[in-house]
């Protein structure tokens, strides 16, 4: 696994589930962690469990729907850090969600952080890894508010690579299919839906956060994909192809 030891990263929604799998690779790649998200509980948890793993973690509990939170989270990280150079973008309301709770934690959310970010990441370049979802790229029944809101970080992903390529500032789009527990509610809440997805995947199965979701991250966030921005990695088994 490539090394990320000296960068500094900030992962919301990493109390459990994707977040949490994601900063768990991050960490074992050697990542500096500003953990978020709005269960101060579960933050402190995940913090513990990736000190376990010889991380440096700041848990910043905080709301990724409040634009003064993500300005917070962002100069918390510089004080106790003094840089940034990773952003995982992975807050989100659960499915189903309304449209302004969708819009806030998901769109929004990510705005928000990028803005936050910008000034810190233009000082060396860095990598933007943002989380969006198949149901955007299908356009999934029953999933209209919560796929727009995907594809509209799809979208926002791609003008940013553009517009910030100059700074050598990458971003990057990562869609997963993984068994965190809002996927594990879903199934439960909506039986034979699990093997309507996993007979609908290549693999025949969904993904692990930290085995399977961890790792490209850690890739987009590294030197490895130095060359990589604007892009939509599929994380998803072979669900979906393009």
């Amino acid at each position: 696994m490539q090394t990320l030891t000296g960068k500094v990263a900030i992962i919301t929604g990493a109390g459990q589930g994707v977040g949490l799998g994601i900063a768990q690779a991050l960490a074992d790649a050697g990542a500096a962690l500003t953990i978020t998200g709005r269960d101060a509980h579960k933050l402190q948890t995940a913090a513990e469990s990736l000190r376990g793993r010889g991380a440096q973690v700041l848990p910043h509990p905080a709301d990724a729907r409040k634009r003064s939170d993500a300005n917070a989270t962002v100069a918390a990280t510089i004080e106790r850090f003094g840089r940034l150079d990773i952003l995982v973008n992975n807050a989100q309301s659960s499915v189903p969600g309304t449209l302004l709770e969708q819009l806030e934690s998901g769109l929004l959310g990510t705005i928000y952080h990028m803005q936050a970010a910008l000034p810190h990441l233009k000082k060396q370049g860095g990598s933007i890894i943002n989380l969006a979802s198949r149901e955007g790229i299908i356009g999934g029944a029953g999933f209209g508010i919560y796929a727009a809101t995907k594809e509209a970080i799809r979208g926002l992903s791609r003008s940013a690579a553009r517009e910030w390529g100059r700074y050598a500032i990458r971003v990057n789009v990562i869609c997963p299919a993984a068994l965190s527990p809002a996927a594990v509610k879903f199934f439960a809440d909506n039986p034979g839906a699990e093997e309507h997805y996993n007979s609908a995947t290549a693999l025949g199965r969904m993904g692990d956060p930290l085995t399977d979701i961890g790792p490209v991250a850690v890739f987009l966030a590294g030197a490895a994909s130095v060359y990589l921005t604007g892009q939509t990695l599929n994380a998803d088994g072979g669900q979906t192809m393009l």
